[in-house]
Protein backbone atom coordinates (compact mmCIF):
# COMPACT_ATOMS: atom_id res chain seq x y z
CA UNK A 1 0.00 0.00 0.00
CA UNK A 2 1.06 3.55 -0.62
CA UNK A 3 1.11 6.36 1.90
CA UNK A 4 -0.18 8.67 -0.85
CA UNK A 5 -3.82 9.39 -1.61
CA UNK A 6 -5.41 8.26 -4.89
CA UNK A 7 -5.37 11.88 -6.11
CA UNK A 8 -1.65 12.22 -5.31
CA UNK A 9 -0.88 8.97 -7.10
CA UNK A 10 -2.82 10.08 -10.19
CA UNK A 11 -0.90 13.38 -10.17
CA UNK A 12 2.39 11.48 -9.86
CA UNK A 13 1.37 9.34 -12.85
CA UNK A 14 0.64 12.46 -14.91
CA UNK A 15 4.03 13.89 -13.90
CA UNK A 16 5.71 10.67 -15.04
CA UNK A 17 4.02 10.82 -18.45
CA UNK A 18 5.00 14.50 -18.77
CA UNK A 19 8.61 13.55 -18.01
CA UNK A 20 8.38 10.76 -20.60
CA UNK A 21 7.22 13.27 -23.21
CA UNK A 22 10.24 15.45 -22.46
CA UNK A 23 12.62 12.47 -22.45
CA UNK A 24 11.44 11.23 -25.85
CA UNK A 25 11.51 14.66 -27.50
CA UNK A 26 15.22 14.68 -28.31
CA UNK A 27 16.52 11.89 -30.48
CA UNK A 28 18.97 10.23 -30.40
CA UNK A 29 20.17 10.41 -26.83
CA UNK A 30 21.42 7.96 -24.24
CA UNK A 31 18.86 5.20 -23.65
CA UNK A 32 16.76 6.55 -26.55
CA UNK A 33 18.63 5.57 -29.68
CA UNK A 34 17.57 2.06 -30.65
CA UNK A 35 14.28 0.46 -31.78
CA UNK A 36 14.38 -1.62 -28.60
CA UNK A 37 14.12 1.60 -26.59
CA UNK A 38 10.82 2.41 -28.31
CA UNK A 39 9.69 -1.19 -27.75
CA UNK A 40 10.41 -0.89 -24.01
CA UNK A 41 8.65 2.47 -23.66
CA UNK A 42 5.56 1.23 -25.49
CA UNK A 43 5.59 -1.87 -23.30
CA UNK A 44 5.46 0.32 -20.21
CA UNK A 45 2.68 2.45 -21.66
CA UNK A 46 0.79 -0.71 -22.58
CA UNK A 47 1.05 -1.90 -18.99
CA UNK A 48 -0.25 1.47 -17.78
CA UNK A 49 -3.18 1.38 -20.20
CA UNK A 50 -4.03 -2.21 -19.19
CA UNK A 51 -4.59 -1.02 -15.61
CA UNK A 52 -6.65 2.09 -16.41
CA UNK A 53 -10.01 0.32 -16.87
CA UNK A 54 -9.80 -1.21 -13.39
CA UNK A 55 -8.83 2.13 -11.85
CA UNK A 56 -11.75 3.85 -13.58
CA UNK A 57 -14.15 1.09 -12.52
CA UNK A 58 -13.03 1.48 -8.92
CA UNK A 59 -13.55 5.26 -9.11
CA UNK A 60 -17.06 4.63 -10.40
CA UNK A 61 -17.75 2.19 -7.57
CA UNK A 62 -16.54 4.78 -5.04
CA UNK A 63 -18.85 7.48 -6.43
CA UNK A 64 -21.76 5.04 -6.59
CA UNK A 65 -21.24 3.95 -2.98
CA UNK A 66 -21.08 7.57 -1.80
CA UNK A 67 -24.30 8.32 -3.65
CA UNK A 68 -26.08 5.21 -2.35
CA UNK A 69 -25.08 6.14 1.22
CA UNK A 70 -26.53 9.62 0.73
CA UNK A 71 -23.18 11.41 0.88
CA UNK A 72 -23.42 13.27 -2.43
CA UNK A 73 -25.23 16.46 -3.25
CA UNK A 74 -24.98 18.72 -6.26
CA UNK A 75 -23.61 22.25 -6.21
CA UNK A 76 -26.36 22.89 -8.75
CA UNK A 77 -28.97 21.90 -6.19
CA UNK A 78 -30.59 18.61 -5.32
CA UNK A 79 -29.19 15.22 -4.48
CA UNK A 80 -26.87 14.98 -7.48
CA UNK A 81 -28.57 11.88 -8.90
CA UNK A 82 -28.39 13.21 -12.45
CA UNK A 83 -24.79 14.31 -12.10
CA UNK A 84 -23.84 10.95 -10.56
CA UNK A 85 -25.52 9.12 -13.45
CA UNK A 86 -23.65 11.31 -15.95
CA UNK A 87 -20.33 10.74 -14.16
CA UNK A 88 -20.86 6.97 -13.98
CA UNK A 89 -21.75 6.80 -17.67
CA UNK A 90 -18.66 8.89 -18.56
CA UNK A 91 -16.44 6.66 -16.41
CA UNK A 92 -17.85 3.59 -18.15
CA UNK A 93 -17.05 5.08 -21.58
CA UNK A 94 -13.56 6.11 -20.41
CA UNK A 95 -12.87 2.59 -19.12
CA UNK A 96 -13.94 1.13 -22.48
CA UNK A 97 -11.75 3.65 -24.33
CA UNK A 98 -8.81 2.79 -22.07
CA UNK A 99 -9.35 -0.88 -22.88
CA UNK A 100 -9.19 -0.05 -26.59
CA UNK A 101 -6.03 2.01 -26.01
CA UNK A 102 -4.49 -0.94 -24.20
CA UNK A 103 -5.30 -3.22 -27.12
CA UNK A 104 -3.82 -0.75 -29.63
CA UNK A 105 -0.66 -0.36 -27.58
CA UNK A 106 -0.25 -4.14 -27.44
CA UNK A 107 -0.47 -4.15 -31.25
CA UNK A 108 2.17 -1.41 -31.46
CA UNK A 109 4.37 -3.30 -28.99
CA UNK A 110 4.14 -6.44 -31.11
CA UNK A 111 4.87 -4.47 -34.29
CA UNK A 112 8.01 -2.95 -32.74
CA UNK A 113 9.25 -6.33 -31.50
CA UNK A 114 11.12 -7.51 -34.60
CA UNK A 115 12.82 -4.15 -35.29
CA UNK A 116 16.56 -3.94 -34.77
CA UNK A 117 19.17 -1.24 -35.19
CA UNK A 118 21.21 -1.40 -38.39
CA UNK A 119 24.86 -0.41 -37.92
Amino acid sequence: MSDKTPAQLASTSADAVRALIHATFASPQAEWEFPGDAYSVVGGLSELARMLPQALDQIARHVEQLHTAGHIRSDRGGDGAGEVADALRALEFAAADAGQLSSRLETVHSALGPLAYKY
